[in-house]
């Protein structure tokens, strides 16, 4: 879909009006206290440079007026919506944890229902908690032989909406952070038959609006409300994120109070502004810097393929019938299997030997995530890496195994919602004695940051032993009260 041609995405309003502030010499005797750099402690500024200092002024008083007369974030704002052919697009400078949490009391409310894919980021599970919502599971698409989870397909929704024609929506997180995405156009219809509508955790799609040959964005199959992280896939900086807005089954202005609800009265203008200048980047050369990085990231997949014991989880491993609707190949998937290592061992390595951080890992997977920002020069030190990786797999052979349940055994019954059992009294009880309590606390491999506990979920011995077993092969359990969970935190059982 072409830009509106009213629209000059040529500009780009925040920049634009931080250049007006420096030529105008404004002298700011408000907030940030650091004045320009003025203040800033020289080794800091010697870190960090002046460029994030100059960059730091206020929003409102500063940037624009008192009164935000000359409208820089909402002219920044609407050529953002035109961009990704949305009606409406908030910023936000809480990352899209915050955005999806909008998102979520917008469509419901309080003791209310809420279709929620169990493949939901953990800031999706925060909203539930704050919110009282209760969740009504729809399961994702379970690959049991590679042990890996693709968004819940339509009929799952079709199904849930049928045993809960109450439910205020639906939420499902497409693309997943492994690349898999959903039928989105399918879920969608099934929501808007109902009049219903449907939110997408699209955290990981910022580029899918700019290159036709990445799967659908969700404004384009129909979603209602999208949330997406610019910091991830696109150019924006940390906790530069955005969520839009279409259709007249949610009111703008009621998104727009809950965002200011949730969000910070002290936005950084540094973020705004990564977000405007990515978005006009996107216009003016998207296609082409997405089809350059197409080009890489297929020879880069052929290349890894030819390294001895890898695989690159490629379209015919995600997509098809149980599983996947389509595929971004930007996040290159690799199966270490047949080196007999885990990904945790394999990314200590990597990073340890190579100074190379991938971007996810678990029992048997790791992903380097390609952006339009690589190129020969990354990909080809990747590749050096990876070959090192493989002549040296008998260095990690040793590597203690992760034991995954089944997909039935994975998933445990919700006994209490979040929000109660988060909140009831808790208690610390030693891992060999959870199993039959009820959690008080998320537990979540990050990454991807997918909650495997939920507060108010029923502990299973099968799930409790994936967990323990994942901790001494080197899974990160940062959100658990105790991350080596030595212990759990459950309700307290006021009759023991």
């Amino acid at each position: 879909m072409a830009a509106n041609q009213s629209l000059n995405h040529d500009e780009a309003p925040v920049l634009e009006a931080l250049e007006r502030y420096h030529k105008a010499d404004e002298l700011a005797f408000t907030p940030p206290g650091h004045k320009q750099a003025r203040g800033a402690d020289p080794r800091v500024r010697k870190v960090l440079g002046e460029a994030v200092f100059l960059g730091d002024v206020l929003a409102t008083g500063g940037l624009d007026d008192r009164l935000s007369r000359h409208q820089i974030l909402e002219r920044a704002q609407r050529l953002m919506a035109d961009a990704v052919h949305a009606e409406h697009t908030f910023f936000s400078t809480c990352g899209s944890s915050l955005s999806v949490k909008a998102a979520m009391l917008t469509v419901t409310a309080p003791h209310r229902r809420l279709l929620v894919g169990r493949d939901a980021h953990k800031s999706v599970i925060a909203g539930l908690i704050l919110s009282g919502v209760e969740p009504v599971w729809v399961e994702p698409a379970w690959d049991p032989e590679r042990h890996i989870a693709h968004p819940p397909p339509a009929e799952a929704f079709e199904k849930a909406f049928a045993a809960h024609p109450d439910a205020d929506g639906a939420l499902v997180t497409s693309p997943t952070p492994y690349g898999s995405a959903a039928d989105l156009g399918g879920i969608a219809d099934v929501c808007h038959r109902r009049g219903k509508p449907l939110i997408v955790d699209e955290a990981w799609g910022a580029h899918l609006p700019f290159h036709s040959d990445l799967p659908t964005w969700a404004m384009d199959a129909g979603a209602d409300i999208c949330v997406t992280s610019v910091h991830k896939m696109g150019s924006g900086l940390e906790q530069g994120s955005v969520f839009h807005l279409q259709g007249d089954l949610i009111d703008p202005a009621v998104l727009a109070s809950r965002a200011d609800l949730l969000g910070t009265t002290s936005p950084s203008v540094l973020l705004y502004a990564g977000l405007d200048g990515w978005r006009r980047q996107m216009v003016q050369h998207g296609e082409r810097l997405l089809g350059d990085v197409l080009d890489l990231a297929a020879h880069t997949r052929a290349a890894i393929e030819e390294i001895d014991g890898l695989h690159v989880d490629d379209a015919d491993d995600y997509c098809g019938p149980g599983r996947a609707a389509d595929l971004d190949p930007l996040p290159v998937v690799m199966d270490l299997s047949a080196l007999g290592t885990t990904g945790y061992a394999a990314a200590d390595w990597l990073r340890e030997h190579h100074h190379i951080d991938m971007h996810l890992f678990d029992h048997r997977r790791i992903s380097a995530q390609l952006t339009y920002a690589d190129d020969e020069a990354t990909t080809t030190r990747l590749l050096d890496a990876l070959r090192d990786l493989s002549r040296h797999a008998d260095e990690l052979g040793d590597a203690p195994q992760v034991d995954v349940p089944s997909p039935g055994d994975l998933r445990m019954p919700q006994a209490d919602l979040p929000r109660d059992a988060y909140f009831a009294r808790p208690e610390d009880v030693p891992v060999d004695e959870a199993a039959g309590r009820i959690a008080a606390e998320m537990i979540t491999p990050y990454p991807p940051g997918i909650p495997v506990v939920l507060p108010g979920e029923r502990l299973t011995e099968p799930v409790l032993t994936y967990l323990r077993s994942g901790v001494r092969a080197g899974m990160n359990l940062p959100d658990a009260a105790d991350s080596s969970l030595e212990t759990v935190r459950v309700v307290r059982d006021e009759g023991r």
